[in-house]
């Protein structure tokens, strides 16, 4: 009779413990913050590189059927500005070809702060002053990301496409993070 008793007795204390701890636990109570969502926003700039004044790649000519650019990834507009990864791409523009899934623009970083890469979606290319691309994934730092690219022309006057620098805004999303990336 007694071993049934005590196990009772520690069978109903072991329910009042838990049933303690769900209530008086703090964690699952707490709101999360409106600020709580992984997102990040960067802002870059697409150069076209520059070694004593001459460009490393040239452009093919706006009549071609592909366009294939290399360029490097820059904290400001400046050419002396630090370089943080590079950009490249592959985009068909003939018109039946435009809306396909594969022009992509392929954003690389190699810095301290990111390390990894972005794909974006570059269906819509109309002539608009902003183009709004879709990040559509992404490698390292950047695993899983989804969002919005922003791009627009900076120096509008007297450049070509071909020597253009351009603004990038990008309006990142984490699945499933727990904390924000550092940015």
């Amino acid at each position: 009779m007694l071993p049934r008793v005590i196990f009772c007795i520690a069978v109903s204390l072991a329910v009042i413990a838990v049933a303690l701890l769900a209530l008086l636990s703090p964690l699952p109570h707490r709101k999360p913050a409106k600020d709580s969502r992984p997102w990040l926003a960067l802002s870059l700039y697409i150069q076209q590189p520059k070694i004593g004044g001459s460009n490393l790649h040239s452009v093919a000519p706006s009549d071609a059927g592909a366009l294939v650019f290399h360029r490097t990834l820059t904290e400001g507009p400046e050419n002396t500005s630090r370089v943080v990864g590079k950009a490249q791409g592959f985009i068909i523009p003939i018109d039946h070809f435009a809306h396909s899934p594969f022009n992509i623009i392929y954003l690389t970083f190699n810095s301290h702060k990111h390390s990894g890469s972005l794909s974006i979606q570059a269906k819509e290319l109309a002539n608009k002053e902003n183009k709004e691309l879709m990040v559509v994934g992404g490698t390292g730092s950047f695993a899983f990301a989804r969002g919005l690219a922003i791009f627009a022309q900076t120096d509008k006057q007297g450049s070509s496409h071909s020597d253009a620098t351009y603004h990038v805004k990008l309006h990142l999303k984490f699945p499933n993070r727990s904390q924000i990336i550092p940015g």
